[in-house]
């Protein structure tokens, strides 16, 4: 089992928590922005506030870590995990802001697909990170990676699908950047969801 032997204030199983749970925050906010343009920018600025909330659960965890003297786990995998969860939440935001600047009026399915790939991914991770803490049971949390891996390839066959009908329909040059760009910026969120799941997974094989 995993023990944090620092000073109470150094929660860091709170801090994964808390991060994870911005991410999912965002994501929802996301794909609600995708079925309500009308509101594109209280939707945007609300995930800025999740970004910001998340910035600062990040900048909490490694000042945490630097005064700490023995940590749950290897001190390298737990800046890991606070930062590329941190990222996660960095790239929801900037595809919020891209639908905010090109003032984009139209949705494809392959932006709800992306989005709701999304969710998902922060499900699973929001398990994970639940579990992490006592690995009571590290077979469900390799199964919520595994799942997670999963969903980044299929973002990934909806990213190559979307981009192909693209090129293939889109008229206009400008629309077709514009929505390349949220393409690639959705599919990058679960990239970093992946990322953070192949973190937790080295954690778990190495202290389980």
């Amino acid at each position: 089992m995993l023990k944090l032997f620092g000073p109470p204030s150094a929660d860091f199983f709170g801090y994964f928590s808390q991060s994870s749970e911005k991410f999912s925050l965002a994501a929802k906010e996301f794909l609600t922005l995708t079925g309500d343009l009308k509101n594109i920018e209280a939707h945007a600025k609300r995930i800025s506030e999740l970004e910001e909330e998340a910035d600062t659960i990040t900048h909490q965890t490694v000042e945490q870590l630097h005064k700490t003297f023995i940590t749950p786990f290897d001190r390298d995998d737990v800046y890991q995990l606070i930062s590329k969860l941190d990222d996660i939440t960095d790239f929801i935001d900037a595809s919020a802001q891209r639908f905010k600047l090109y003032k984009i009026t139209q949705v494809t399915p392959e932006i709800v697909l992306l989005a709701e790939l999304c969710v998902k991914c922060s499900e699973y991770l929001s398990e994970a990170i639940s579990l992490l803490k006592n690995l009571k049971d590290p077979s469900k949390i390799l199964k919520a990676c595994v799942e997670i891996n999963r969903l980044e390839n299929e973002a990934d066959k909806v990213l190559r699908s979307g981009m192909a009908k693209l090129f293939d329909t889109e008229t206009d040059f400008k629309s077709l950047i514009k929505y390349k760009e949220i393409y690639e910026l959705l599919e990058t969120v679960t990239d970093r969801c992946e990322d953070v799941a192949n973190v937790i997974e080295g954690i778990v094989l190495e202290y389980s």
